[in-house]
């Protein structure tokens, strides 16, 4: 089998097992395609201190088709809370392009540290289960544009989609579960956009990028990532329901761990 072939085999892995971990899990994405891009890429002869920017800037790129196919399905359910969408994207945007500045700037190993000690630290709070409880009021403008700012901010540097700080965000400030979690979709369109971009901009000039690259976002692992992940979500939503949620849950949390220990191991 071809270099090629071999390599679009473990793209349309990557992107399999993201799929079914937002559909099993109810969040996944940049969670498990950096780190597993981070391992895959330099053993494909790409240079590793592009490695990880590549890593987070395909994974932004991706977040932005899956976003696409979320905000559709919970729109049309009326789920998505517009109003506050509004409030907190110019914040989004900005913190987002923020966040592909920082990484830029700092090192691949650098980036491989602050990204296992996030894993960690999600993944402790998935075991943990907590419940954020529904605040007692109701967010102002500039509280939502400078919640929008962090979140963006952190989801670009990482390559994440948002929702994991999205949502506890909005549910403390009073929005309603099924909106919170609609919303937090919505979300992740934007800063996963301009973060993108941000990480194409950055690293448009860089010598040591490969073929098929475009600044830090790697086409062949983009398309393939998308294409299985979304032919294989479904599926993960079907297991969802039939498994207990609890259980579904500490599992990811586990394996975010172990991802999040692999990359401080080799950072």
């Amino acid at each position: 089998m071809s270099t090629g072939l071999i390599a679009l085999a473990a793209f349309l892995g990557v992107g399999a097992l993201s799929g079914l971990s937002a559909g099993l899990f109810g969040i996944g994405g940049g969670l498990l395609i950096v780190p597993v891009l981070v391992w895959l890429l330099p053993r494909m002869g790409i240079d590793p201190a592009v490695s990880v920017h590549l890593a987070i800037g395909t994974s932004l790129a991706t977040i932005v088709f899956t976003a696409l196919s979320s905000i559709h399905a919970h729109n049309r359910r009326g789920a998505v809370r517009w109003d506050l969408f509004g409030h907190m994207l110019p914040g989004l945007v900005a913190g987002a392009l923020a966040g592909a500045w920082l990484a830029h700037l700092l090192p691949g190993h650098g980036l491989k540290r602050v990204f296992g000690v996030f894993e960690l630290l999600i993944g402790l709070w998935l075991l943990a289960a907590p419940t954020v409880r529904a605040g007692l009021h109701q967010a102002g403008r500039w509280l939502l544009g400078m919640g929008g700012g962090v979140i963006g901010f952190v989801s670009a540097l990482l390559g994440i989609g948002g929702g994991t700080l999205t949502v506890p965000f909005l549910l403390w400030h009073g929005v309603r579960a099924q909106e919170a979690v609609a919303t937090a979709s919505a979300c992740g369109l934007p800063l996963a956009l301009f973060g993108a971009l941000g990480f194409v901009a950055a690293g448009w000039s860089d010598p040591r990028l490969p073929a098929g690259s475009t600044g830090y976002l790697y086409w062949p692992a983009l398309l393939g990532i998308v294409v299985a992940s979304m032919l294989v979500a479904p599926l993960g939503a079907r297991l969802a329901h039939a498994l207990p949620a609890a259980r579904l849950r500490r599992l990811f949390g586990v394996v975010v761990i172990l991802l999040g220990v692999a990359m401080l191991w080799r950072g």
